[in-house]
């Protein structure tokens, strides 16, 4: 048994309402719980212990993961409130955090975030695509966790990001490389012969005049493109059984699969783990790293079983995905997307001391430092310490230089905070649209807001 959430909600249970077994015993099993981190800026979920109970706060990461030694799990999904608290403009002064009394409160809307189509986005735009490294928490040592198939958020999760990866190898082409050969050949000795299978094919057949020999041959036929044909395998069956779980993705997954399957048309699928193990990966094919570490895991979740694509309950380990991340890289797709002749002038975290910038727009005659803030509050307001980041952020020495500024030159960079807007939002991220669309926040000189239209599911839960 589990507790559902949704994104940045949370809930109070009373220890009495748990167990029939004895008060103490509850209190001392739901001690294991602690509040987990998933990296210096969220939480995966925060834990309060209470006189009477426990509070559970999901924080903007979804997933999946046991609670402490319980035996219980919490599940948090990707649904947002889009009609959230308003948040008083006129708190401009204020050292202290925005508390309750802060807000005005109105009727909520719940709509889940599309967060599959977002990764479609993401991972469409090459350098974007480089930058999902870390997007994804799974612990392979924890006890899998039996939930719906309908619930499982990370099979897909890691399922699109695949087929996305093998589409882009393919459209640069199939590497080629060496890769062992074993033939029973007539009349002829090539490389070694196999002396064990030469025996056993041959000479005890009474086949005198062929030889089972061993020899390297060059093309597209080795252990990495084996490996990921093998896993485009399971992907396809994985999408083609559970069409109702893509919606309206499931016809361009099913393009991709198209696009991808025809290029491994003469490929073997028999590949082995000591082959994988040694492969040595050339630079030039980054792609090729990332698909075989990400097709491993797809290979694992489904226990290397390819009937398991087709359950309707499965196991999966714990897990979670940065949904603040993927917010940055999708904003940041949007742009690289909207501004083809600017890309080079579209940095994403630019790093100086330790500090990273989600985005730096270093052209001449539009300079802007953006920070993507994965927060609802900016639609009616704004939170003093995300601008004193930024405005922090423009300051940097190095920003400046990046940006061609001297130290004469002390004009102010404009900061810029891009929210997620799922209504009303911008979905042209083009600089012309940036410059034209953004808000200024009146209580701060040159800092601007801007939200971003993300995508929802249809099936709307209004309570």
């Amino acid at each position: 048994m589990g507790f559902k959430l949704s994104e940045h909600n949370s809930i109070e249970i009373l220890f009495n309402e748990l167990s029939s077994d004895s008060l103490n015993e509850t209190i001392l099993l739901y001690d294991t719980i602690q509040s987990k981190r998933f990296n210096d800026s969220s939480h995966c979920f925060l834990f309060e212990k209470k006189e009477q109970g426990f509070e559970l706060k999901a924080d903007y990461c979804i997933g999946l993961d046991w609670l402490g030694n319980t035996g219980r799990y919490l599940y948090v999904e990707p649904k947002l409130n889009t009609k959230t608290a308003k948040i008083f403009d006129t708190i401009t002064d204020s050292e202290e955090e925005i508390l309750k009394d802060d807000f005005e409160y109105i009727p909520t809307e719940i709509k889940e975030l599309d967060y599959l189509k977002m990764l479609l986005q993401v991972t469409n735009v090459p350098e974007s695509n480089d930058e999902l490294k870390g997007l994804v928490q799974i612990d392979w040592v924890a006890k899998p966790i039996e939930i719906e198939q309908k619930e499982d958020k990370l099979t897909p999760f890691l399922v699109v990001q695949y087929l996305q990866l093998v589409k882009a190898i393919v459209r640069k082409g199939l590497k080629k490389n060496y890769y062992k050969f074993q033939e029973n050949l007539n009349n002829r000795v090539k490389g070694k012969i196999l002396v064990g299978q030469h025996i056993k094919q041959n000479v005890f057949k009474n086949r005198f005049t062929n030889t089972f020999c061993e020899y390297q041959q060059f093309g597209e036929d080795h252990a990495e493109n084996r490996f990921l044909k093998k896993v485009l395998q399971f992907a396809s069956s994985y999408i083609e059984n559970h069409e109702k779980l893509f919606g309206d993705k499931f016809i361009e997954l099913q393009h991709t699969i198209n696009y991808c399957r025809p290029a491994f048309e003469l490929i073997s699928n028999q590949v082995n783990d000591y082959e994988l193990k040694h492969i040595k990966y050339n630079p030039f094919y980054k792609d090729y790293a990332n698909a075989i570490d990400l097709g491993k895991k797809i290979l694992k979740r489904f226990a290397y079983n390819i009937t398991q694509t087709t359950n309707d309950k499965v196991a999966t380990p714990p897990f979670w995905i940065d949904m603040p991340r993927l917010f940055e890289l999708y904003a940041y797709s949007k742009m690289i997307e909207a501004n083809p002749t600017d890309r080079k002038a579209i940095h994403y975290q630019f790093s100086t001391h330790g500090n990273f910038l989600d985005i730096l727009v270093s052209k001449p005659d539009f300079q802007m430092v953006i920070d993507a803030k994965y927060k609802l509050h900016y639609q009616n307001g704004h939170l003093h310490q995300d601008i004193r980041q930024v405005a922090g952020y423009a300051r940097l020495n190095k920003v400046r230089e990046k940006l061609n500024r001297d130290k004469e030159d002390d004009r102010n960079i404009d900061c810029l905070i891009i929210y997620p807007d799922m209504e009303n939002g911008l979905d042209d991220l083009s600089l012309e649209n940036i410059n034209d669309k953004r808000l200024p926040i009146q209580a701060y000189y040159n800092v601007f807001k801007l939200g971003v239209k993300l995508p929802f599911i249809e099936e709307i839960n209004n309570k």
